[in-house]
């Protein structure tokens, strides 16, 4: 099975610091139809996301969680299912004391990638990411995901990337690109 690999802020919504309430979510341009793309193009759909705003106190794993279950049922509405929801609660630097460590799920380490590799048998080879941080495309990188895309997202755009990642401007805009690259082959 291929998977593309998504982080959520910056990818599915847009950025905004430590986003946890329903109210401050709002979708990345033609965000659904690109989901919708990547379902269509043969991907399972997985969220690999850094929450540091738990280990500094700033929202509840049960906030996020909220958030996340109102989204997952949103997009169900669109015929957008998640094969796996993966998160990292984790800071080296936070002040809520059980998640106030260095872990291997934090990207830009490749924890959460490798579980889902292994809970899932994923072809990480014909498998992507899609990330909006240099950190995203190093953790997919890491655990041997075939391609990387950097989506703009008003973080900065490193001049030292990995070779091969594709810059574009959003989901949308991959999804897309996956299409047309399929459609010639």
């Amino acid at each position: 099975m291929k998977v593309a690999f998504l982080d959520r802020d910056g990818v599915i919504n847009k950025e905004i610091d430590y986003l946890y309430k329903v109210k401050d979510f709002e979708y990345t341009n033609k965000c659904v139809s690109g989901l919708q793309s990547l379902i269509s193009s043969g991907y399972k759909l997985v969220i690999v996301t850094n929450q540091a705003g738990i280990a500094h106190g700033l929202f509840t794993i049960q906030d996020y969680h909220s958030l996340m279950n109102w989204m997952e049922d949103d997009l169900k509405q669109f015929g957008v299912n998640f094969l796996d929801i993966l998160f990292c609660p984790h800071h080296p630097q936070g002040t809520v004391k059980n998640f106030t460590k260095n872990c291997n799920c934090r990207k830009p380490l490749p924890g959460m990638f490798i579980k889902a590799k292994n809970k899932f048998d994923i072809d990480m080879k014909n498998s992507i990411v899609i990330g909006d941080k240099k950190s995203d495309i190093e953790a997919g990188k890491s655990a041997g995901v075939g391609k990387a895309f950097l989506v703009r997202s008003g973080h900065p755009l490193s001049k030292d990337l990995i070779d091969d990642v594709l810059i574009l401007d959003d989901l949308f805009a991959v999804a897309k690109y996956l299409e047309k690259k399929d459609s010639r082959i």
